[in-house]
């Protein structure tokens, strides 16, 4: 059977790390901070989350070195854990997040997007587990990789 190119077919296959990044990206302007560092949302569903941040001399937090804020890096990981969690089959209203653990292994690359793919691993009743990796273009070579911990809002009575 011929696999067929929709979007969970290549988030799976960018997820196992043999596809393709994306073009474009939905603006992620829902979540304020988001919006303002340029995040965009490329594909999300079955549990699974690919976002990016473009490269900004905005973003920079060493003007000698031209890299990435860390902080810019946190909020990429933490955002696509969370989008993850909210993309399970599960019928989620909100998350948020109760703890996130980063280990950074290299500074990002002047002048590169930033990528990062995410997944829900497991959903208990009230909380949901996720990991990510940041990366630029090869998910094998991390800039940093993180995982959490996220509350669940099910909408369920008041």
């Amino acid at each position: 059977m011929a696999e067929t190119d929709d979007a969970e077919t290549r988030l799976a296959r960018l997820m196992r790390g043999n596809g393709s990044l994306p073009e474009g990206g939905e603006p992620m302007t829902g979540l304020p901070h988001s919006g303002e560092i340029g995040m965009r949302l490329h594909e999300a569903g079955d549990s699974a989350a690919l976002l990016s941040v473009p490269y900004d001399a905005r973003l920079v937090g060493d003007p000698a070195t031209g890299v990435m804020h860390g902080g810019v890096i946190t909020a990429l990981l933490d955002t696509a854990c969370g989008t993850a969690v909210l993309a399970s089959p599960e019928p989620l209203r909100a998350t948020a997040t109760l703890d996130l653990r980063i280990d950074y292994m290299r500074p990002a690359t002047r002048g590169l997007a930033v990528w990062c793919r995410a997944e829900c691993y497991r959903l208990t009743r009230s909380i949901g587990f996720a990991r990510a990796v940041a990366f630029h273009e090869d998910p094998e070579d991390p800039v940093a990789s993180a995982a959490g911990a996220f509350m669940l809002d099910r909408g369920e009575g008041a």
